[in-house]
């Protein structure tokens, strides 16, 4: 399909910006095609007086259907990664970089595919407008794809991860692993790694934030 078709993403968002304005007016959005094969747009959830926003890709198959970000086998690591760096799911907020699922169907199966960098750049508004709200003192991206919207296309998560950047959207911010990705390691060993780089990374988030 060809992107003019498409208006522009602001046009969807309201008047006034609060969490819930937003979340009510995201599944509206036809900014881009991503809409027509997902159950719904998922919004992201938490305080909006947190200091700590966590962005990660986009819905996985589960939060398509809930509606509800990181609630799959991803969001179950992540809540185990958030405990042990003495952090609990409601005292930090979770979004998504785009707000629809992509996937290509396998039978029975819906299997996640990379959004398309013309789907990031359309729902951009609206991570800007989730931020704006909440003015977190740090913005932790989780994988690759968060990572290249927010810190650029150059930017590698294996290379840089762990530091504290100091950008536009936030005071700091803190690139890490995606959860979902120490779910793919190829080993136990691997995982375990893997997964106390994470808890590290949100221990320095927290310490950031003074939380």
């Amino acid at each position: 399909m060809v992107r003019e078709k498409f208006p522009p993403t602001e046009t969807f968002l309201p008047d006034r910006l609060t969490l819930p304005a937003l979340r009510g007016a995201v599944d509206d959005c036809r900014g881009c095609p991503l809409f027509l094969n997902a159950t719904q747009a998922v919004f992201g959830e938490g305080r909006a007086s947190a200091t700590i926003v966590l962005v990660g890709e986009q819905p996985g198959d589960r939060e398509d259907l809930q509606g509800r970000p990181f609630v799959g086998p991803a969001g179950k690591l992540l809540d185990r990664a958030l405990a042990a760096a003495g952090l609990e799911r409601g005292m930090v907020f979770v979004t998504n970089t785009v707000k629809h699922f992509h996937f290509e169907s396998r039978g029975k199966f819906r299997l996640h595919k990379r959004p398309p960098a013309s789907a990031i750049k359309a729902c951009r508004p609206w991570l800007n407008a989730e931020l704006a709200v909440i003015e977190p003192a740090v913005v932790v991206v989780l994988g690759a794809t968060a990572a290249q919207a927010i810190l650029g296309a150059a930017f590698r998560v294996t290379k840089d991860r762990g530091k504290i950047i100091r950008g536009s959207v936030a005071p700091a911010v803190i690139a890490t692993l995606h959860p979902s990705g120490i779910l793919r390691a190829p080993d136990e060993s691997a995982r375990a790694r893997q997964f106390a780089w994470l808890v590290a990374d949100l221990k320095l988030a927290r310490r950031t934030a003074g939380v």
